[in-house]
């Protein structure tokens, strides 16, 4: 899973960056984005690890890439730094809203990027077609296809209207495969505020957008994360700083894409792996390793809850937790599996 931290200059967007990641900003890479990697809190994880003591452990990660920052009414120019982020799984946007202005119009004008940003490459893509449809080519039926599935979406852009909540069509689906629209992927709001003190009608505002929110002072968070133990815990209390923002933002991402985390366990590692929900166990598998998915016969399956409230394998065995599933399992959050394959 990758994530765009996305947002205007100014805003604290690389201080996000390095709350979440522990990487400092690097200036050569302004103008190219930044990649970064930062661990998913897991108590699941955490006391898996206690139990199994592997020689290796592997938690859960997620890249991040901090993002050239948007230049405030030069939307011709966003479009092209919006490129880097279209691979990306959601975008945060960070939001300085410790700066004074308004936090709401700045959402509002981030989305207007977005949808420009699409048009402008749904546009060419229509544009290109329609001068390939003057010519007597042998695929003009396929492109008078794909022509009539991109319309529509350059009709509801020049509305100034994402395509997130928009049903797309097979044919749209396949014409716009490679464009990665950006008014399509999830998009979380992030409040950076002065201190932990938030104006609820804001955020009300920006959740009527359809953008979930998270509020609170990153810098000053970013500041208190860099002191040692004893002085952080004083100063986040005296501060009112409550639940770090750090994992109520990675939290937010986990809802937001909805992913989840399966596990799997010996003396050797124990890895916690991310995984798109409702995807089978054939899906699991290949995302451990293609050769697993190519060969695979079974799954074998129980709960990390069972797992650490009966303390042992065999226990859930015993139980009767444990369990066969074919490759049409759906995976649940908190398996732990066991793949059998033959290639």
């Amino acid at each position: 899973m990758r994530i765009g931290i996305v947002g205007y200059q100014g805003t604290g967007k690389s201080t996000v960056f390095e709350l979440l990641t522990g990487t400092k900003p690097d200036i050569s890479k302004a103008h190219t984005g930044q990649v970064g990697v930062t661990i998913v809190p897991d108590d699941r994880f955490d006391r898996l690890v206690e139990m199994y003591k592997p020689k290796k452990e592997t938690p859960a990660r997620i890249d991040l890439l901090d993002t050239p920052g948007l230049a405030r009414g030069e939307q011709s120019g966003n479009a092209q730094k919006l490129g880097v982020i279209r691979e990306a799984t959601a975008l945060v946007q960070v939001v300085g809203a410790y700066l004074g202005g308004d936090p709401v119009a700045e959402v509002e004008d981030f989305i207007t990027d977005l949808v420009l940003a699409d048009l402008q490459i749904v546009s060419n893509r229509i544009e290109r077609l329609r001068k390939d449809l003057t010519k007597p080519l042998p695929n003009r039926d396929q492109l008078q296809a794909e022509l009539e599935g991109l319309e529509p979406l350059e009709a509801r852009l020049s509305e100034g209207e994402t395509l997130r909540d928009v049903e797309f069509s097979e044919a749209q689906e396949k014409a716009t495969r490679s464009f990665s629209l950006l008014t399509r992927k999830q998009h979380l709001v992030l409040l950076n505020t002065a201190d932990s003190q938030v104006d609820e009608d804001v955020v009300a505002k920006i959740e009527a957008l359809g953008s979930p929110v998270v509020a609170g002072p990153l810098g000053l968070e970013l500041e208190v994360q860099q002191l040692g133990d004893e002085d952080r815990e004083l100063f986040a209390e005296e501060m009112g700083l409550g639940e770090p923002c750090r994992d109520r933002v990675i939290r937010a991402i986990f809802k937001l894409t909805d992913y989840i985390t399966f596990y799997t366990c010996d003396e050797k590692e124990v890895h916690a792996w991310l995984l798109k929900r409702g995807s089978d166990a054939v899906e699991a598998a290949g995302s451990i390793h293609t050769d697993l998915a190519r060969g695979f016969i079974r799954a074998e399956v129980m709960s990390v809850n069972d797992l650490l409230r009966l303390g042992s394998e065999k226990e859930v065995r015993a139980a009767g937790l444990h369990r066969t599933e074919g490759k049409d399992y759906i995976v649940q959050d908190g398996d732990e599996i066991v793949i059998r394959f033959s290639v």
